[in-house]
């Protein structure tokens, strides 16, 4: 990436302040068809993204519930942002090698810097048969969205990658910040959340379009 785009992009990003945002994480839910899921927000050059991973998919497994993973990369990583476009771009392939790209970038984190990244996408690029472009992002749609998931960080209080929520369509945890420090607890989250979603009443499908097509009452004069 041009190394002024990539600082205009940083300056962007750290015009937001948590600390003046209120912290909301009601926004976030389980992608279409499941009840619950892990939200992870994370940094591809935060060691503590990296310790957390393996974990998340390890728990997400065991406990049969979706990963829902947004970039926060850190304006203070010189090669993160990159690394979550090249994600992005791997997503979109064929084989959707998105989450296999971030597990071996993870795995790779010490050796990598901002002037080798290529080289290290270059060798997933080809231990998956792929062929790299020039250009990752020539239309810049994939940074749009690693800046959509940033903004949308900050605005519900994300200070620290990784940070973990599970969720479901009508309840959200208390977040885990940069560690999971006991994994029985989160594993006791997931479960009390699954717990919920299965005794929350199911609208209909009639109910469901009532919903969505009813109009808003107008307030007494």
């Amino acid at each position: 990436m041009i190394p002024f785009l990539r600082a205009a992009i940083f300056a962007g990003m750290a015009m937001f302040t948590a600390s003046a945002l209120a912290v909301d994480a009601s926004v976030l839910k389980p992608p279409p068809g499941a009840k619950v899921a892990i939200v992870v927000f994370e940094d591809l050059q935060s060691p503590e993204s990296a310790r957390v991973y393996p974990l998340v998919w390890d728990m997400a497994n065991a406990r049969h519930v979706p990963v829902v993973l947004y970039d926060f990369p850190l304006p203070r990583h010189n090669w993160s942002f990159a690394a979550a476009v090249w994600a992005r771009f791997f997503d979109k392939s064929p084989a959707a090698l998105g989450n296999e790209f971030r597990k071996f970038i993870f795995a790779n984190q010490d050796q990598i810097t901002q002037g080798n990244l290529r080289q290290w996408v270059q060798k997933f690029a080809g231990n998956n048969q792929m062929i790299l472009p020039d250009a990752e992002d020539p239309d810049g749609k994939l940074a749009e969205k690693v800046k959509g998931d940033f903004a949308l960080g900050q605005r519900i209080g994300v200070e620290h990658p990784p940070t973990l929520w599970v969720v479901s369509n009508t309840d959200v945890s208390q977040p885990f910040v940069e560690e999971i420090k006991d994994r029985g607890q989160f594993t006791s989250a997931i479960e009390e959340m699954q717990q919920k979603a299965a005794a929350a009443p199911v609208a209909s499908p009639a109910e469901k379009k009532k919903k969505a097509t009813a109009k808003p009452k107008k307030k007494a004069s």
